[in-house]
């Protein structure tokens, strides 16, 4: 369902110096400073650089990991999930499958009546597109994965 998602180039050039060198350096923005960690509007997480959709506010919840976190991707084909062994751990790496964006990790210590994952994510990597907002940026067949 890719409406046109790709590594836009106009997009990388538009990125602040942190989303730039989190995005497309892999780097990890520090905990508790992220524009979105606190959000708790309806809407839609997407990525900064293709815009494709991957994380829903209703999947999003409060771990106390100083990144935003969620439950779930929106839609699990626009997630990539890789081995990461960097820094002498063995993690998951999360990436936007179009835009190839490093978004952040994913963990097994989330809620587990909700699945049990933790997507902890940069909010440097999205974009918050607000539930009002959807229709008319293209993302309104996401509105019934967004509470009210």
């Amino acid at each position: 369902m890719s409406a046109g998602y790709f590594k836009d180039p106009d997009a990388i050039a538009r990125l602040s110096d942190e989303e730039f060198w989190v995005t497309q350096e892999s780097g990890t923005e520090r905990p508790g400073t992220g524009k979105l960690l606190n959000n708790k509007e309806p809407g839609i997480y997407v990525d900064i650089v293709s815009g494709e959709p991957l994380f829903a506010s209703s999947d999003k919840f409060e771990s106390g990991c100083g990144w935003p976190s969620f439950t779930k991707p929106i839609e699990a084909a626009h997630i990539n999930e890789l081995r990461d062994t960097t820094h002498g751990m063995i993690r998951t790496e999360v990436r936007s499958t179009h835009g190839d964006s490093h978004l952040g990790h994913v963990f097994p210590d989330g809620p587990q009546d909700r699945g049990g994952l933790r997507y902890c994510i940069n909010s440097a990597s999205l974009r918050f597109v607000p539930k009002d907002d959807m229709e008319g940026e293209g993302y309104g067949v996401y509105l019934d994965q967004v509470e009210d």
